[in-house]
């Protein structure tokens, strides 16, 4: 004889990421710049805070050509990075 034991049983509700889904880079417009990240991971043994102006630069390509939303880098965790100049220039 089985029972089931069904005290406040919570059905899973899942929700969509805190920054929203953005679409991949299908036509591989920001590809050098993940290239040029990925290779800095991989030269820096995946220590990824000796790839800051790596992730930098590739974010902002993404957002230069709208494959995520538009966010102020220091928002990102770059404002100690702001006074350098980056590959990919723009406003963000």
């Amino acid at each position: 004889m089985s029972t089931a034991m069904n005290f406040g049983t919570k059905s899973f509700q899942p929700r969509p990421p805190d920054k929203g889904s953005f679409p991949l880079d299908h036509f591989g417009e920001c590809k050098s710049f993940k290239e040029k990240f990925m290779k800095c991971l991989r030269d820096k043994n995946f220590e990824n805070a000796l790839c800051r102006n790596e992730s930098k630069e590739y974010l902002m390509c993404r957002m230069q050509r709208q494959l995520m939303a538009p966010e102020p880098l220091e928002k990102l965790g770059f404002r100690d990075l702001m006074d350098e100049k980056p590959e990919a220039k723009d406003k963000y």
